[in-house]
């Protein structure tokens, strides 16, 4: 990392980001190269060890969020067992060397240690469906197969969300928020309320997800006010790690879907209510390895093409000093991305310092490295 970003530059970074910010969002543009885990986690560390941050905020939900927490503040187990349940995303050999090196800081400032949450609600888990499956087969076998055809298609979301199976050609047809439902309903006629709790999870975790929603942008509102709860509650200065088409302080459109328009993100929520106390940083690239995939240069009216025209491996500038005014669009690799689209693999903002204060950018990318069972 020093060959990209000097420590100095990393320090000057993390000051510019702090200034000011009760809340900081540290987004990405994509969750899958090494070198923008590396950077976003290096600021993150300067910022709890020089500027007193002890919150994380993850996009995942608050039962994943609360086992990540046990684990840094001297739970059992390790950091790949903690990570087991998480999104798939955050399952990599660079999130665990992270929970790693916040448990170690805690072991060091007992006293006032860093905690981490889930900012979505708690969710279904692969145990909900095994739990309903085995009341069924208890309470009534006769429906056991008719509800099993339901949900076992749909339980593998839990390992490939439902439209990065529709994008890879894996999924099997029948929209997964339609098995839930009529699985929900067979086991609302059952004798019993042992396990509806569970099959109602599973039924809204279908329905919230952006295949259920049909739209990517999560549902801000829900996902913002678990930071400005946690915050309050607390009073800890907060890190916020999501893509930045979430962490973006203001309104964005996505090219994937630009029929839907500017749509509210959790980072414009966050400006709603702090203001400029919520500082928007922005870690994007020019081109590189993604594993999966090898992307291209940007288009030329796209920021990554403007600021990858310097050549430099990393650099980063704050736009609050001004100079970039105007629309903007930024480049945005998920789950579902592909080469041959790479055009619409991007976000747009009606004014780029509006949605970001701080841009990082560096020049070539390679891959995260997964956990391997």
């Amino acid at each position: 990392m020093t060959s990209l970003m000097t420590e100095t530059t990393l320090d000057d970074l993390a000051d510019a980001i702090a200034a000011g910010a009760v809340v900081a969002g540290l987004g990405e543009s994509t969750r899958f190269a090494h070198e923008i885990f590396k950077v976003r986690d290096r600021l993150f560390r300067r910022l709890v060890r020089r500027h007193g941050f002890r919150a994380l905020a993850v996009q995942d939900d608050a039962s994943v969020g609360a086992t990540l927490d046990a684990y840094v503040t001297g739970g059992a187990g390790t950091a790949r067992s903690a990570l087991a349940s998480a999104w798939r995303p955050w399952r990599t050999v660079e999130m665990a060397a992270a929970l790693e090196w916040i448990r170690a800081f805690n072991q060091d400032h007992p006293d006032d240690p860093v905690r981490i949450f889930g900012i979505k609600p708690a969710q279904a888990r692969p145990a909900d469906y095994d739990a309903v499956l085995d009341h069924v087969r208890r309470a009534a076998p006769h429906r056991l197969a008719e509800l099993t055809a339901h949900l076992e298609p749909i339980r593998t979301a839990h390992e490939i969300d439902e439209h990065v199976q529709r994008a890879r050609g894996l999924h099997p047809g029948r929209p997964f928020a339609e098995h839930a439902r009529h699985a929900l309903a067979i086991v609302e006629q059952l004798p019993g309320d042992v396990v509806l709790e569970r099959m109602r999870l599973i039924a809204d975790f279908h329905q919230r997800s952006v295949a259920g929603r049909g739209d990517y942008t999560g549902d801000a509102r829900t996902w913002a006010d678990a930071i400005t709860g946690h915050q309050h509650r607390t009073g800890r200065r907060v890190a916020y790690w999501d893509g930045i088409a979430h962490t973006s302080a203001a309104p964005a459109t996505l090219g994937l879907a630009p029929q839907r328009g500017a749509q509210p993100t959790v980072g414009s929520v966050l400006r709603d209510h702090y203001g400029t106390r919520y500082v928007s940083a922005a870690i994007g690239f020019h081109h590189g390895d993604l594993g999966a995939h090898t992307v291209p240069e940007p288009a030329s009216d796209w920021l990554d093409a403007r600021l990858g025209a310097t050549g430099r491996p990393a650099h980063w500038l704050d736009l609050r000093d001004g100079g970039w005014e105007g629309p903007m669009k930024a480049r945005v690799i998920s789950g579902v991305y592909d080469p041959a689209r790479d055009a619409a693999e991007h976000l747009a903002v009606v004014s780029l310092p509006d949605a970001f204060d701080v841009l990082v950018h560096l020049r070539h990318v390679t891959p995260v490295q997964g956990l391997t069972a």
